[in-house]
C-alpha cells in the first residue's frame, strides 16, 4: 500500500492520479448503471431537475457529479503549480474534464500529465484580474447602460455586456477606453438588451416579509439565515411564511456587495435545508465553491428549482442603484419573486439569488448571485449542515452501515477513529461547516500532517493546519484537501473496530460515507 510518486512534481503526480482514478476523459468510461447515479449522495429533487433542464442522460448526470466534486482539488493544484502562466480553469460542456489556460508550452504539458485539457492563451488568470480591477476601479463612471463585466475564462477576455446603439453606445466605449485592457484587446463589448433588476417578491424555501415586501430565505445560518441585502435593511423587523413574528435584520449591505442575514427569535430553528418544491427538503452539507461550468441549481417561490450551469465568478453587475462586486453568473434561470433564494450545487451551498437579466421566458437567461462564503466570512457565521442536530451528525459507511467512532470516548489528542455500531453517542456526533468536522472539543485530522497512503486518521485540537480540512463530495467521497485522498476503512474490514486511513480515491464502498 506504501507507493511513493515519482513524477514531475508531488502535486502534478498527486492530481494525475486522481484524473487517472475517476475516468478522465469521460469517454473511456463505461456508462455507469441507474443505480450508480442513484448511489451519488445528492437530492433526487436536484438530479430530476437536472436531467430537465440540463437534457442529461443517466450516465452524463453520474460521470458530471462525480467528476465536479474533484475538480476544484485538480484546479487549485495547477493553480498553484504553474503560477504567472494559469491562464484560468473551466469544465467543458459536459462538466466531465477540465480545460486549464496556460501561456506556455511548458505548462501545457503539466496540465497534460496531471489529467486535464491545457488550451494555449494569450493572457494570464492575473493579466485578466488586473483589467476587471481597472474597470471595478472607475465603476462610479459607468452609466446605466452598462450592464454587467466579469473574466470570461473560454474566451480568454474582460467582456462588457452594455447596450449597443445611440450615445449610449459612445458612453459605454468611453467607459471602456479607460482601462488598459481596451488598447490590447483584452477587452470585448457584447451587446445587451435587458438590464439587470433586483428580483424583490420571493423566496428560496420559504419566504419573509418586512416592511410591505417580500423576500427569500437563502440559508440557514447558526442564529438565523442569509438573505439578498436589498431585502431590508439593518434594524428591520421580519415575519415568517405564517405571520409570525421571524426576527430582526441584523446586518445589511447593499449596493457594493448584495448580502445580509437575519437574527431569528426562539421562535424558530434553523434547519439546513432547503426547500425543493416536491415536498421535500434538500439537506445542505457544506459550502465548498463549485468551479466555472458547474451545475448550478437555484431555488425559487416564482419559479420553483430551475438548473444550468455556472457561466462566470467575480462579476460586477451595475445594478441602478449602483456596482456590485465579485458576483457570480448562471443560466439557471429566475423570475422577479425569486430574490435571496438558494443557489446550490451538488449538496454544496453557493450563494443568495441577487438579480437578473432575461427571465425563464427568455431564450437566454441570466441570474446574478451573491457567493455563500464572503457573507459567511464578514459576518462570522457558521452554515447549517448535515441533518440540523445542534449536537452534530454521523458519518454512516456505505460499506457496512457502522459509524465513525472515537473510541471508548476517549477525546485525548492523538486518538486513531475507528468504525462502531452507530449508537447516537457523542463519540459519534460530528458537526462538519463543510470543512472541518469536529467532535467535543477536537477535529479530524490527517495524522502528521502526512500525504502518504495509510496515515491514520486521528482526533487533534483543532488548528489552522490544512490536515484538518476535509471535503464531503456530492459521490459520498470524504477528502483530505492536504493530501487529496479519501478517508478509507483499513482493508475493507466490515466489523467494528476497523481503522480509519487516508489512501488513494478509488470510488469503493470502504470510502464512501453519508453524513445524517
Amino acid at each position: 500500500m506504501n507507493r511513493k510518486f515519482n513524477t514531475l512534481s508531488t502535486v502534478t503526480a498527486l492530481f494525475a492520479g486522481l484524473a487517472t482514478v475517476h475516468g478522465v476523459p469521460a469517454t473511456a468510461e463505461a456508462a455507469p448503471s441507474e443505480a450508480a447515479v442513484s448511489a451519488l449522495d445528492v437530492s433526487p429533487e436536484i438530479l430530476s431537475a437536472m436531467r430537465r433542464d440540463l437534457r442529461l442522460s443517466e450516465a452524463q448526470l453520474s460521470r458530471r457529479l462525480a467528476f465536479e466534486a474533484k475538480a476544484p482539488a485538480l484546479e487549485q493544484g495547477l493553480r498553484a503549480e504553474l503560477g504567472a502562466s494559469f491562464g484560468g480553469a473551466w469544465l467543458n460542456e459536459e462538466g466531465t474534464q477540465l480545460i486549464v489556460g496556460v501561456t506556455d508550452e511548458a505548462s501545457a504539458e503539466r496540465v497534460r500529465r496531471a489529467g486535464a485539457e491545457p488550451r494555449r492563451v494569450a493572457r494570464s488568470q492575473a493579466q485578466l484580474d488586473r483589467v476587471m480591477a481597472e474597470l471595478n476601479a472607475n465603476a462610479r463612471n459607468a452609466t446605466p447602460s452598462i450592464h454587467y463585466w466579469h473574466v470570461d475564462l473560454p474566451t480568454n477576455s474582460v467582456v462588457v455586456h452594455a447596450e449597443d446603439s445611440g450615445m449610449s453606445k459612445l458612453r459605454n466605449e468611453a467607459f471602456v477606453a479607460a482601462s488598459s485592457g481596451a488598447k490590447d484587446g483584452t477587452i470585448r463589448m457584447v451587446a445587451s438588451t435587458e438590464a439587470p433588476r433586483l428580483a424583490y417578491d420571493v423566496r428560496g424555501g420559504d419566504p419573509y416579509y418586512f416592511s410591505n415586501a417580500r423576500c427569500s430565505i437563502g440559508f440557514s445560518v447558526n442564529g438565523g439565515f442569509v438573505t439578498a441585502g436589498h431585502c431590508g435593511g439593518a434594524g428591520t423587523a421580519t415575519t415568517g411564511f405564517n405571520g409570525v413574528a421571524l426576527g430582526t435584520i441584523r446586518a445589511s449591505t447593499f449596493p457594493t456587495n448584495d448580502w445580509g442575514w437575519v437574527a431569528t427569535n426562539g421562535s424558530w430553528t434553523p434547519q439546513p435545508w432547503v426547500y425543493s418544491y416536491n415536498n421535500a427538503n434538500v439537506t445542505v452539507a457544506g459550502s465548498q465553491e463549485a468551479g466555472v461550468g458547474a451545475s448550478i441549481c437555484r431555488s425559487g417561490y416564482t419559479t420553483g428549482w430551475r438548473c444550468g450551469t455556472l457561466l462566470a465568478k467575480n462579476i460586477t453587475v451595475n445594478y441602478s442603484n449602483g456596482p456590485v462586486y465579485g458576483m457570480s453568473h448562471t443560466n439557471a434561470c429566475a423570475n422577479g419573486g425569486d430574490s435571496g433564494g438558494s443557489v446550490i450545487s451538488g449538496n454544496q451551498a453557493q450563494g443568495v439569488t441577487s438579480g437578473i437579466a432575461g427571465g425563464c421566458d427568455s431564450s437566454n437567461p441570466q441570474t446574478f448571485f451573491q457567493p455563500i462564503n464572503p457573507i459567511l466570512s464578514t459576518y462570522g457565521l457558521t452554515l447549517r449542515t448535515g441533518g440540523g442536530s445542534t449536537g452534530g451528525n454521523s458519518f454512516v459507511s456505505r460499506l457496512n452501515g457502522k459509524c465513525i467512532d472515537v473510541p471508548n470516548s476517549n477525546f485525548s489528542d492523538g486518538v486513531q477513529v475507528q468504525m462502531w455500531d452507530c449508537n447516537g453517542t457523542n463519540a459519534q456526533k460530528f458537526i462538519f461547516d463543510g470543512r472541518k468536522l469536529r467532535i467535543a472539543d477536537k477535529c479530524l485530522d490527517v495524522a502528521g500532517a502526512s500525504t502518504a497512503n495509510g496515515t491514520p486518521i486521528q482526533i487533534a485540537n483543532c488548528n489552522t493546519n490544512p490536515a484538518q480540512d476535509f471535503t464531503l463530495s456530492g459521490a459520498g467521497d470524504l477528502v483530505s484537501y492536504l493530501a487529496n485522498k479519501c478517508v478509507d476503512i483499513v482493508d475493507h474490514n466490515p466489523n467494528s473496530g476497523a481503522k480509519l486511513i487516508i489512501f488513494e480515491c478509488r470510488g469503493t464502498a470502504n470510502q464512501k460515507w453519508d453524513y445524517r
